[in-house]
């Protein structure tokens, strides 16, 4: 079994239990994959991506809204024969030109800021695809930037520049405000919708290390007419009585689209279950849980699980990676993240008397470090 087929298998499931026709995802993403497709299972990756735990450059989510709208949505990294940093990032480039046309993709947002997140040597990675499918058509494409591909430091001074050059200087302010407790609060992503549309969105995501639920909500409350509480509920449900997110850090974001003014119109905060949890058996109930709060039907979550997996999930924590809120004064909705667990997953890890991680029991995959692991 190579990658490609592993992750093609896992698509079609998916899209059976979205209800979305598998065509379109499979050949997309079987050209975003690029070389590492066609690595066998048996062998390392290609090369250890951070799009998930285990090294593999495919992570998968669903995203359900309030209202009865589901969307399936899969992060990916496109790797050469020979990848590299420099290497990864030629891919990209080479990658959104030859999308363009097929999807007409709405690039001039993108080459306003390419040359502030692309450089001969980036540290870590650089740009990584967010395809996203629904009923209704697409699909719809996401570009995620580093900003801190030129070093950590650099990366306030080059989202305020970024900001400057789409002409959205006062929104930056929105995010220098919300990096409120120094190096606790970190620059994570710079996210573009390449679509052709009035919603297309320029997204911002920060990690907030050693954070409480109280930390997220202040971020939150930049957002005009969103319920900020929802924030501190949400974090109950998934986290149970955890007060700070000492392992894998929660991570806020914003967005904005046209017309907005330096306020975003939408907040979502994202949770690493994984570390939370004891096992996979556990975030499944506690998602359900979430589910029925929020009115989603908990089968639908079961139907996910069993498009990616058949092992039990009782035997360890990282299937379920994430789960988010997205809070906008007009539309709602959760979001599950699933590892493909293509090359075997997260690694295990001790956990304590109440199911939170502590340390490693076996050995991580070799590479760097997965962003929010450090």
């Amino acid at each position: 079994m190579t990658l490609g087929g592993h992750i093609e298998t896992q698509t079609r499931n998916l899209c059976a239990g979205v209800g979305l026709d598998a065509e379109e995802p499979v050949r997309l993403l079987g050209d975003v994959l690029g070389a590492a497709g066609a690595r066998a299972l048996s062998e390392p990756p290609l090369w250890s991506s951070d799009v998930a735990d285990d090294g593999a450059p495919v992570e998968y989510s669903v995203q359900f809204d309030d209202d009865g709208g589901r969307r399936l949505r899969i992060l990916a990294e496109t790797l050469p024969e020979h990848p590299g940093p420099a290497a990864n990032l030629r891919a990209a480039q080479d990658l959104v030109d030859s999308l363009a046309s097929r999807y007409d993709l709405a690039l001039d947002r993108l080459r306003a800021v390419q040359d502030l997140f692309s450089c001969a040597e980036p540290q870590d990675w650089a740009w990584w695809f967010s395809l996203i499918f629904t009923a209704d058509g697409g699909p719809q494409i996401k570009i995620y930037l580093n900003p801190n591909m030129r070093g950590a430091a650099s990366a306030p001074q080059l989202v305020a520049e970024a900001f400057d050059r789409l002409d959205m200087p006062d929104a930056y302010a929105t995010v220098r405000n919300a990096l409120r407790r120094g190096g606790l609060d970190r620059l994570s992503f710079v996210a573009l919708d390449l679509d052709q549309s009035s919603q297309a969105r320029v997204k911002v995501y920060f990690s907030q290390h050693d954070a409480r639920p109280t930390d997220a909500e202040a971020v939150a409350s930049a957002v005009p007419g969103i319920e900020v509480g929802q924030v501190r509920a949400f974090c109950s449900v998934l986290a149970g009585d955890v007060a700070v997110f000492r392992g894998r850090p929660l991570v806020s974001s914003y967005s904005w689209v046209s017309g907005d003014g330096p306020e975003p119109s939408n907040y979502s905060c994202y949770l690493p279950v994984r570390d939370y949890v004891r096992d996979d058996a556990v975030a499944r109930d506690r998602v359900r849980r979430l589910f029925r709060q929020r009115g989603l039907d908990p089968a639908v979550l079961d139907k996910v699980i069993t498009a990616v997996t058949d092992r039990p999930l009782s035997a360890h924590a990282g299937l379920l990676a994430h789960v988010s809120l997205r809070l906008s004064h007009y539309k709602t909705g959760t979001t599950v993240y699933l590892s493909s667990e293509a090359h075997g997953g997260t690694p295990l890890r001790d956990v304590d008397a109440v199911g939170h991680r502590t340390g490693w029991t076996s050995p991580r995959p070799v590479g760097r470090a997965v962003i929010g692991q450090e």
